[in-house]
């Protein structure tokens, strides 16, 4: 993995660098024995000094994805040599269950882009349509999943509601697991897993009640779950409204992050006339 030094490291360590941006220690015990590395084209070790503009050269371990191609492309909304953005349409899986499956969003994201590895950072529900991040390196794969988990990685999601009552802004926590008495659903029960949902956002159309939301946490099927649990099912949701469509009104509209790397904003927004 090549990549360029940013300011904010500048007069660090290497591995001090690696450090900060939450690489594991044992990807970090095996950089330390590597003998690979380089640094503005010389021979480096972790420990060596690194200043902006620098340029290192990490190793490769091998990773590869073991996704089919699909011999169909994706829409690519953001890309630089480390990840991009995706966007995925309603009713694709966001990738197989079992690799013999090829038509799933990872199918097509490894037929369009040039990487031999590639993974989601996160998932969508098959129904949900938008924005997706992905990973074109493993280093790069554990700084994302620890942003992931340290909330650092924003995400806002559109539900449209059919009311057209003013649904208050408000915070969601009710615990999730899988419903043992209906199959592929999930609910709210004391036993489950915490579970955050944020409504930041609320407007009436002549149609709909439209809210924006942000996850806090991302269990499966979060947002249907919680606004199914406060009465307000979202509208085309079959399994926790009563739909007889399958067209669910939920999107993955946003995403927003500090790009670990590049140590710039990222940030891809669908055109709301295109949900």
């Amino acid at each position: 993995m090549k990549f360029t030094i940013h300011e904010n490291f500048d007069g660090s360590t290497l591995e001090e660098m690696l450090k900060t941006l939450h690489v594991p220690k044992k990807e970090l015990h095996l950089l330390r024995m590597s003998k690979e590395i380089t640094l503005n084209g010389e021979p480096a070790r972790l420990n060596s000094p690194i200043h902006a503009e620098d340029v290192v050269v990490l190793p490769d371990d091998g990773s590869k994805s073991q996704y089919k191609p699909s011999y169909r492309t994706c829409d690519v909304l953001y890309e630089d040599r480390y990840l991009a953005v995706l966007f995925k349409p309603r009713g694709v899986k966001t990738h197989p269950n079992e690799m013999s499956e090829t038509n799933t969003l990872m199918n097509h994201a490894i037929y369009t882009l040039e990487a031999d590895y590639l993974e989601p950072v996160h998932r969508l529900d098959q129904e949900t349509k938008g924005v997706l991040l992905v990973v074109k390196h493993p280093l790069v794969k554990k700084m994302l999943d620890h942003m992931l988990s340290e909330r650092e990685i924003k995400r806002t999601y559109i539900a449209r509601i059919d009311t057209k009552r003013l649904i208050e802004k408000q915070t969601i926590s009710a615990p999730i697991a899988k419903n043992p008495k209906e199959r592929n659903k999930y609910h709210v029960t004391d036993k489950g897993k915490e579970a955050v949902t944020h409504i930041t956002k609320s407007h009436v159309t002549p149609d709909y009640c439209e809210l924006e939301i942000e996850l806090e946490t991302g269990r499966t099927h979060q947002i249907r779950v919680h606004l199914a649990h406060i009465g307000s099912p979202v509208i085309g949701d079959p399994l926790y409204g009563n739909s007889t469509l399958r067209d669910l009104q939920l999107f993955s509209y946003r995403i927003e992050f500090i790009h670990p790397l590049l140590q710039k904003t990222v940030r891809v927004e669908l055109d709301r006339k295109t949900l």
